[in-house]
């Protein structure tokens, strides 16, 4: 099929291009002009330079296409207004939505986050637990959510949310800190440690989302795609010690003081346009339990992850050092 792809400069749409093309699809991916690189061009994909919510832009990608994948989205940054955030992650949304209603495209695979269930009270959130971000970036993937679903249940177009859980593996960047940090030995978990995080990685994800834009049983549903488990904050300390040869300190850091801290120093960088080397939402990385099913996705989809953490952990550990990262 042709797949207007968007995301595919950052790391799970590129990955996601990549795997696309591998099947033979044909695909075209909108990519900011900045963001257009030697590597893109070469890949065998339609590159169309524009950026997400531009006037035209989503009218350009989507023509003649059969299926959109909508990756891309502002990730959170304190360094950006709020209504940069719904601009971009709502407004964009909805207006790729009414690009490939009238374009005519069959299916419509939007990209969530689990982020939006907030903290997990129960130990295994479904799709069906209650949403509740707790910050502008959770918030506005919820409303894009509620965006998607309306437009397709009210014009007929089949959309399917996908919800990833954490994403890691080789090149990706959101534990690299942590991974360098228990690599020297200094890292204490913040917190009492028993919160669960849960992961899913790059491949496994690739691979759900390829089932929800081919699946006929995909449409209008949505799914979490996760690892196989996940594990509380002591636990992946340790898996990352023991992937690194690094080591965990034989203490926890309490919560509430960085909590604190984060706020003053993002009331202070904020409205300067300033990236606070602390965030509060960095503590709720410690804090916040998330753990999630995946039994609708195994269900419905026939997804199922391959790579445990622990595994994964090691492959993720392993790229970096290979390419000078740790």
């Amino acid at each position: 099929m042709k797949v207007a792809l968007t995301g595919a400069s950052g790391y799970t749409g590129g990955r996601l291009l990549k795997a696309l093309l591998s099947r033979g699809d044909s695909v075209k991916a909108l990519v900011r002009p900045s963001s257009i690189t030697p590597e893109l061009l070469a890949s065998g994909a339609e590159i169309v330079p524009g950026i997400l919510g531009g006037e035209g832009d989503a009218r350009g990608l989507v023509s003649g296409c059969d299926a959109v994948m909508h990756v891309a989205a502002v990730y959170r940054t304190a360094g950006h207004p709020d209504d940069y955030y719904r601009k971009v992650n709502v407004e964009g949304t909805q207006k790729l939505l009414e690009a490939a209603g009238q374009a005519g495209v069959k299916r419509f695979v939007h990209t969530s986050t689990v982020g939006v269930h907030g903290h997990v009270e129960s130990r295994l959130a479904d799709e069906d637990a209650p949403i509740a971000p707790s910050d502008i970036y959770q918030e506005s993937k919820a409303e894009a959510e509620v965006r998607a679903r309306e437009f397709g249940r009210s014009q007929g177009l089949p959309v399917t949310i996908v919800r990833p859980a954490a994403i890691y593996g080789p090149g990706e960047t959101r534990l690299l800190k942590i991974f360098r940090s228990i690599s020297r030995g200094r890292y204490a978990v913040v917190g009492t440690g028993t919160p669960h995080y849960h992961l899913v990685y790059i491949d496994d994800l690739v691979a759900g989302f390829l089932l929800a834009l081919d699946r006929r049983e995909a449409a209008n549903e949505t799914f979490i795609l996760a690892g196989p488990r996940s594990l509380s904050q002591d636990d992946l300390a340790r898996e990352v010690a023991k992937a690194t040869g690094g080591s965990v300190w034989p203490f926890h850091v309490p919560a509430w003081p960085i909590q604190r801290l984060g706020d003053l120093v993002e009331a202070l960088c904020v409205p300067l346009g300033l990236e606070p080397p602390i965030h509060r939402r960095r503590v709720d990385f410690w804090v916040k339990n998330r753990s999630f099913s995946i039994d609708k996705a195994r269900r419905l989809l026939g997804y199922e992850p391959e790579v445990d953490v622990e595994e994964g952990i090691s492959r993720t550990a392993r790229w970096y050092r290979e390419n000078g990262w740790l």
